[in-house]
């Protein structure tokens, strides 16, 4: 080959940086018109959204929870079953202890020091909750392993409270179509709280966890099957799957 058919050789595109859940991309900042028609549209598409999380009550739902962090939610509930036969409720599941819980969840990251967590909160609802999940905010993030997202995430689906979770998949979306950008987590929940309608605001959290881990996915979005990209902001769209 020629320098001079070298030099007429078309370049190739450079593919678009997507970010990374650290610095996800960010985009202009929907009006609140926009914001409302993108959550409508997640919400007419499914409709009555569940978390993917298997659960009896709001003690499991608390432990599964817990046990979700850095892990898939597959993961948890594959070991979840085993665990929850052994230790049904907090007495149960204190007594058990660190030692009895983490053989059933080692196939899950991090299984060591969540045995450990999940024991001392049980531990603690029977001492100070008489072996109920408590309903309040500050109670539930001062028990082990608890943080504001996973308290967020008891209290809308154990008590129907209308809070906004923010997981990696929310941020991530929060930024990159626009929709509530932030530089944080609290940030990208206190603004996501405040732009959706309320009549969707409780399921807003499933919406968004979905779409983000099945559609507006880490490594690039697929445009071509998200019901809301007429409302999006994001500008390096993937409208086609590649080739």
């Amino acid at each position: 080959m020629t320098p001079d058919m070298t030099e007429r050789l078309p370049l190739r595109p450079k593919r678009p940086d997507h970010g990374t859940v650290a610095a996800p991309r960010r985009a202009r900042m929907m009006p609140a018109a926009q914001a409302e028609a993108f959550i409508r549209a997640l919400a007419t598409a499914n409709p009555a959204p569940e978390t993917e999380l298997s659960y009896a009550d709001p003690f499991t739902l608390l432990v599964a929870v817990v046990l979700s962090a850095q892990a898939t939610d597959a993961a948890v509930n594959r070991c979840t079953p085993g665990l929850f036969a052994a230790a049904p409720n907090p007495a149960a599941m204190a007594a058990l202890g660190a030692e009895g819980i983490g053989p059933h969840i080692r196939s899950i990251g991090l299984w060591q020091g969540k045995a450990r967590n999940v024991a001392a909160l049980a531990r603690d609802l029977v001492d100070k909750h008489g072996g109920q999940v408590p309903d309040d905010r500050d109670a539930l993030e001062a028990l082990p392993g608890v943080g504001r997202k996973t308290a967020n995430v008891v209290l809308n689906i154990a008590f129907g409270q209308h809070t906004m979770a923010v997981d990696t998949h929310i941020f991530r979306l929060g930024n990159r179509c626009g929709l509530a950008p932030g530089r944080t987590v609290r940030e990208v929940e206190e603004r996501l709280v405040k732009r959706c309608p309320p009549d969707l605001l409780r399921d807003a959290h499933h919406w968004l966890i979905l779409h983000g881990r099945y559609i507006c996915k880490a490594r690039a979005p697929e445009c071509w099957r998200c019901v809301a990209r007429i409302h999006c902001n994001y500008r390096d769209k993937v409208l086609a799957p590649p080739v």
